[in-house]
């Protein structure tokens, strides 16, 4: 199959099937563009949508995104997952400012060079926000790609992520390029499935090398398993007299970083390690605990009830350190497993 019978074959598929209403789709420009390809990174579009909807409303532009507060940005991002995105997005939109005066560079190298944006997300921006030819290669595409044309081997390699690239690029049109890569992402997303894909209803499924050779399920190859390691924590919900919860602000850069977290410990005789707050060990009540899985590893919680040792002791302003009202919640970033235990945090008459 030429690279023209391949793009006009995924074009006339997409306009009787592709996605078409999506929300980012509505007003293509390099900032919706962009903002949903980051939170589409490593996210379903179903999940996407709403939090999309509320980042716009809140920052409809680059330049309200780049006067925000980490904190904010944090917030909206809060559920998402992969923390890095957001603020590596929150930095990107301060240099597209400084840089070159709120309007995003018109080439995937310069794209490139902004934080957060790799070679497909910056082929995505530009081929779909301005139509120039641009390559893209996400997850999806890989898929698509690596069926196609039987191509062995896990992508994350240095060989099999050139030879997909090549192909990426070789069938990428000249024309309606913004069209073939959001026709692409669909394929892959509706069609070509990571699981029992439905090759029948595919524009491709004539000349696919892995279904003529009965290989759909084994391709692409997937990454190499390895066992992934158990870590334990501690998480101290410390509660002052007026009911509210102490969050500690995490390192900016790390483990949620930027994010409010419960003070962490491996040991509750060791509970002023990150907050210099001194906890009365012998009130502590552990609660049921919590796996949060990472990409690298699993984080095993055991959330512990606590009180200060001391009662006057207080959150100075400036610290890293806050008192969460539970009525009445701050705009902050919440780590994942933290949301979720503030919402099954017992009442105070009841712990």
């Amino acid at each position: 199959m030429t690279p023209e019978h391949f793009s006009t074959a995924v074009l006339d598929w997409f306009d009787q099937h592709g996605r078409h209403d999506l929300p980012w789709q509505a007003n293509k420009t390099a900032y919706h563009t962009w903002i949903s390809e980051i939170m589409l990174q490593q996210t379903q579009v179903a999940t996407v949508i709403p939090y999309f909807q509320r980042f716009i409303e809140r920052f409809p532009d680059v330049q309200s995104l780049a006067e925000a507060e980490q904190d904010e940005v944090l917030h909206l991002w809060t559920g998402l997952g992969y923390y890095a995105r957001a603020r590596n997005l929150h930095k990107a939109a301060q240099r597209v400012v400084s840089e070159y005066n709120g309007e995003f560079p018109q080439s995937v190298e310069a794209l490139e060079d902004l934080p957060g944006i790799g070679r497909s997300t910056a082929g995505a921006v530009l081929s779909i926000s301005t139509g120039k030819r641009a390559a893209i290669l996400d997850g999806n595409v890989k898929r698509v790609l690596a069926r196609f044309y039987a191509v062995e081997g896990w992508s994350g390699t240095t060989a099999v992520q050139k030879e997909l690239w090549q192909y990426a690029e070789r069938n990428t049109p000249d024309a309606r390029v913004g069209d073939y890569t959001q026709a692409m992402m669909d394929l892959g997303a509706t069609l070509c499935t990571r699981s029992k894909p439905s090759c029948l209803l595919c524009p491709l499924q004539p000349q696919c090398s892995a279904f003529a050779q009965g290989k759909t399920d084994k391709l692409p190859a997937p990454r190499p398993k390895k066992v992934i390691p158990v870590k334990q924590t501690l998480m101290l919900m410390i509660r002052n007299d007026a009911g509210e919860v102490l969050l500690y602000q995490r390192p900016p850069s790390g483990l949620w970083g930027g994010l409010w977290s419960f003070p962490q410990v491996q040991d509750l005789r060791d509970s002023h390690g990150e907050t210099g707050l001194e906890i009365d060990a012998d009130s502590a009540e552990a609660l049921a605990p919590l796996r949060h899985t990472f990409s690298h590893f699993h984080l095993d919680i055991t959330p512990v009830l606590a009180r200060l040792k001391s009662p006057t002791e207080c959150v100075m302003e400036g610290s890293p350190l806050l008192w969460y009202n539970l009525e009445q919640p701050q705009s902050v970033g919440l780590a994942a497993p933290v949301k979720k235990l503030l919402q099954k945090l017992p009442s105070p008459g009841l712990s």
